[in-house]
């Protein structure tokens, strides 16, 4: 009898939760994520955070700055520095197209989560354009709004 492989996808996404309330988000795009040995392994227990993160290009690269990968707790003293800039890697084309849209149009690189693709650890970064205090009011408002039309639905019905 033959053993059964475990099907159930470890469900590991690290989400940036100030992303969508600090930014208007345009574009998206897929990247891969330079990373040593342990920093995978905190990434799959899902010990980092990207909230902070944000992405430069420098000499036609990418690169991320601001997240947080725990240090590994099992790991040596050949262990990762937890602030340390991460290398993205993107197509050239997409660099150039994220240029010309930070340069031109005044837009930001902001990573919005990371999660694993297969083996791989992949980083959903978008051009996201900076909202000033009273789009959030109005975000905040409009939620308000639309939790209370729910609810007024939800009454009615029983």
């Amino acid at each position: 009898m033959a053993a059964k492989k475990n099907e159930a996808p470890r469900l590991t996404e690290i989400r940036n939760s100030k992303a969508f309330r600090d930014f208007e988000i345009g574009e998206r795009f897929e990247a891969g994520i330079q990373l040593k040995g342990t920093e995978v392994k905190s990434v799959r227990s899902a010990r980092a955070q990207i909230s902070d993160g944000f992405c430069r290009i420098e000499k036609d690269e990418v690169w991320m700055y601001g997240t947080h990968i725990e240090p590994y707790e099992y790991g040596n003293i050949d262990n990762h520095a937890s602030k340390r800039v991460r290398k993205l890697m993107l197509h050239r084309r997409d660099i150039r197209k994220i240029e010309v849209a930070m340069n031109t149009a005044g837009k930001s690189l902001i990573p919005l989560r990371m999660y694993f693709k297969g083996a791989l650890v992949k980083v959903e970064v978008a051009l996201g354009t900076g909202k000033k205090l009273f789009d959030k009011r109005e975000d905040l408002k409009k939620k308000v709004q639309l939790r209370e039309a729910d609810r007024a639905v939800r009454s009615r019905r029983t």
